[in-house]
């Protein structure tokens, strides 16, 4: 839980600059995603949309925070539980963006699926891709 206030303040810079995108209860959310970050690790970047593949679901907001290790994925359930998602980078085969006439969508394609944050921003497509990618293959480098 010591990385909580770092990922909210990166989740809400990221809300901030790009207004459009779909996200509710992002406390709830960096909590269940900061829960299950070391205390070794460093977040690095954090945003926040729908984890689905439709612009008409609105209440699976997740929260998406890359760290020095991995990718993490949390999201609080609407009445209990809640659910996370790892991504470490031997499973992390690529990051594709796609734009819609409102929205748009991101798929992680992993070894074994294929996952979608929706109902972003459109002028956050560029920078989620950059900073995911770039962080994912230093990461991968890193390792060989």
């Amino acid at each position: 839980m010591a990385h909580a206030g770092r990922v909210y303040k990166l989740v809400c810079r990221f809300k901030r600059k790009y207004p459009m995108t779909i996200a509710n209860c992002l406390k709830r959310h960096t909590i269940v995603a900061a829960s299950v970050i070391d205390k070794e690790e460093n977040v690095l970047y954090a945003f926040t949309g729908q984890k689905n593949d439709t612009h008409g679901m609105i209440f699976d907001t997740c929260v998406v925070v890359v760290t020095n290790k991995r990718l993490v994925i949390g999201q609080k359930r609407l009445l209990w539980g809640y659910q996370v998602t790892t991504i470490t980078p031997e499973l992390f085969n690529d990051l594709k963006i796609a734009s819609g006439l409102l929205f748009g969508k991101v798929e992680i394609d992993t070894v074994k699926e294929h996952l979608f944050v929706s109902n972003l921003d459109k002028k956050s497509l560029d920078e989620i891709e950059t900073n995911v990618n770039s962080i994912m293959l230093k990461i991968k480098k890193g390792k060989d």
